[in-house]
């Protein structure tokens, strides 16, 4: 800038006569503004660099020294004070002007370069931006991708260091956020004046060469204006500061007269007013004024301010670009906020966009509203994850299915999660459902009613035996085998039907403690009755013989004395049982999936097995003894009842462990279920079946005088 115009070199471009005129057009508004630098005329020097480098240090040095010689630390300008400088638009040209512009302390404002060098404060503390750097832009990008779910793009990128390093920057973001790269055009810059808009018409040549290509997203460095530049009313104008550069240009432009103006205002009383002298003392403190400058509240234009690296913040406009009747009409369908938290920097509306135009020809031409896709694979849908290719590409996948127990609720999940262990996927895969509770239940299980049924009746059957033994004590048959013993037999019966009860139901710590005891105890004592009867058939006919030594036996002590001593070492291995590792209620989450098995674990194999195993030996003594005492004479003998109850008792207690070992769940618990009914159904019909026959219908044979008659 400088008190006074001259004639410029200037290029006959386009885009750089554009440029003028916005800048033209800011100038015009501060010298017409009384508020702004009163009593100073603001002028200006224009160049074109053409995004030449040497170009560019060519006129730093005429600004800095005059446009005839160029001597390095003088100035041979004869009037007219350099205050700072706008520009350039591109870093190329703007990083070695601000090299040498640094060494004088002039401020600089660019209105367009991106360069993330340029935000070290250390190299250009006098450097200003009216954008962010690289990384922001780069940052929107990828966001944008990642919100439509574009995982698949190319890359349009000028083929020099500027492009390169934003290309680097852009496959960064993108990285982070999964998203692949299919290819790179790098486009050439043409710098010749027959091709004055070298990025915009190279961009249009690729555009239609590449049929395939329906989208694009540019950053605002595209330039937009062009449409506009025939129109040069004030009107014109201010709609061209709503879109690309032109905002940016305007605003440069404006922040630095008012940065110079709040200096004079500073400075003004120290030396005279308008003082050249004054303004070249504080020349360098001058960025200082800049960084301090904020955007007046103005709705038709972006609100910003600088931040520590001298970049503009202000949030970035998302514009739907929608080409209609050969007329182009730009939507504002969202926005980029740097400064917000993570996650809310971007918003969109997605009911203002308008996709890619369809032909119908019922319809004519409409307008789509739905997204479309950039991906290198579909989309892998919930319950099921991503399944990598033998590809570079990230993006490029296979579908697999959750494995079983696994479940996805999002698309393209990278993993499958594990349901909890009381947790089961769906169908579908993509929800986990509470696993069902499996145990023989009241409500649910036909077979426990049917449990519950058999164990009545036999209860009733038993109990009804039991009555008419009491009924019939006194007579012969009752009496034969000590009664006694036969009313334990029966009770231990009953006891064993109602133990059934114990299996029925939802397992608890309690009902596990007594099920396994409980039908082990009381199995032990019908069998020590037994055994006790088989024992008493061998003594009584063994003290038959004048002067037996098994005489001494023959008293009421020594079944009762059986059933105490066999039934209590039972006992014992229980009551161990119970205290060193007890039954308790647990749950099986892994032998069938979608179910969880309530059962009761033994706590200790070795106690349960031991309990099984002194059941199982005592009937095997039982077995043995009855079957060598089977052949004496019938009437004063039951040892084939028992030989038969036992043999029946082992057969199914000796089946039963390898049926039980094999199965899971609430059908192992049948299985013990109908070991328990199936044992105590053998004793009591192989017992007792045959006398209650004889006492109900074959009374006139339990009689004394017959079993006498019969003996003689």
């Amino acid at each position: 800038m400088a008190d006074s115009m001259r004639p410029v070199p200037r290029s006959s471009l386009f885009e750089g006569h554009l440029q003028e005129i916005i800048f033209l057009f800011a100038i015009y508004n501060i010298n017409q503004n009384p508020d702004i630098l009163p009593n100073f005329t603001l002028g200006y020097y224009f160049y074109d660099t053409f995004m030449y480098e040497k170009l560019a240090i060519l006129y730093v040095l005429h600004l800095l020294s005059g446009p005839d010689k160029m001597i390095p630390n003088y100035s041979c300008t004869g009037h007219g004070q350099l205050a700072g400088i706008i520009g350039d638009r591109y870093s190329s040209t703007t990083i070695p002007a601000a090299q040498v512009f640094g060494l004088y302390g002039y401020p600089q404002i660019s209105y367009g370069a991106s360069d993330p060098s340029l935000s070290d404060r250390l190299l250009y503390p006098h450097v200003f931006r009216m954008v962010q750097n690289n990384h922001i832009h780069n940052m929107a990008i990828s966001e944008l991708l990642e919100h439509f779910g574009w995982t698949w793009v190319g890359i349009l990128v000028s083929d020099d260091e500027t492009g390169e390093i934003e290309l680097q920057i852009l496959i960064k973001y993108m990285r982070e956020r999964g998203i692949c790269l299919e290819d790179i055009i790098k486009i050439y810059r043409k710098r010749d004046e027959k091709s004055y808009n070298e990025k915009y018409w190279s961009l249009l040549d690729v555009i239609g060469n590449i049929s395939a290509i329906d989208y694009f997203i540019f950053d605002d460095d595209i330039n937009e204006e062009d449409t506009y530049a025939q129109m040069y009313t004030a009107q014109h104008l201010k709609q061209l500061l709503l879109f690309g550069v032109a905002p940016r240009l305007y605003s440069a432009v404006e922040v630095l007269a008012k940065a110079l103006h709040e200096m004079f205002l500073f400075i003004k009383d120290e030396y005279e007013e308008n003082s050249i002298t004054g303004f070249i003392h504080y020349r360098r403190k001058l960025q200082r004024y800049i960084q301090m400058m904020k955007s007046s509240p103005d709705p038709m234009r972006p609100s910003y301010y600088f931040n520590e690296q001298g970049e503009a913040v202000h949030p970035y406009k998302i514009i739907n670009g929608l080409h209609i009747e050969e007329a182009v009409h730009e939507v504002e369908v969202g926005n980029f906020t740097p400064w917000a938290v993570s996650g809310e920097k971007l918003y969109i509306n997605p009911q203002a966009i308008t996709w890619k135009h369809t032909q119908e020809p019922s319809r004519g031409s409409c307008l789509s509203l739905q997204i479309p896709v950039s991906r290198c694979s579909d989309q892998c849908s919930p319950g099921s994850r991503k399944k990598t290719r033998e590809t570079i590409h990230s993006c490029c996948y296979d579908c697999s299915p959750c494995s079983e127990g696994e479940i996805s609720n999002i698309t393209d999940a990278e993993n499958c999660n594990k349901c909890q262990s009381d947790e089961w996927p769906n169908e579908k895969r993509d929800r986990c459902l509470p696993k069902v509770l499996e145990f023989i239940s009241y409500q649910n299980d036909t077979i426990a009613s049917v449990f519950s049924g058999v164990s009545v009746f036999g209860c009733l059957v038993t109990g009804f035996i039991l009555r008419i033994f009491i009924s019939h004590r006194d007579t012969p048959i009752v009496k034969a085998n000590n009664r006694n013993l036969s009313y334990l037999l029966l009770v231990s019966i009953i006891l064993s039907f109602l133990s059934i009860f114990l299996f029925l139901g939802r397992p608890t710590d309690i009902t596990c403690r007594f099920r396994e005891t409980s039908f082990g105890i009381f199995f032990s004592v019908a069998v020590s009755s037994l055994l006790a009867k088989t024992v008493m058939v061998c003594v009584a006919f063994k003290s038959t013989k004048p002067g037996s030594p098994w005489r001494k036996w023959l008293n009421v002590k020594l079944p009762y004395t059986i059933v105490l001593l066999c039934s209590s070492i039972q006992v014992v291995i229980c009551v161990i049982w119970l205290s060193i590792s007890p039954p308790f209620q647990d749950f099986d989450t892994q032998s069938y999936p979608g179910k969880i098995i309530i059962q009761c674990n033994e706590g200790s194999d070795v106690c349960f097995y031991s309990m099984l195993g002194y059941m199982g030996l005592l009937a095997a003594v039982s077995f043995v003894l009855a079957f060598m005492v089977r052949t004496l004479p019938d009437i004063f003998n039951e040892a084939k009842y028992i030989t038969f109850s036992m043999l029946l008792f082992c057969s199914v207690w000796i089946s039963m462990v390898p049926a039980y070992l094999s199965t899971r769940g609430k059908y192992m618990v049948a299985v013990e279920i109908f070991a328990v009914i199936a044992s105590s159904t053998g004793l009591l019909g192989c017992v007792f079946f045959p006398k209650c026959f004889i006492i109900m219908f074959k009374y006139e044979i339990n009689r004394k005088t017959d079993l006498l008659g019969k003996r003689k």
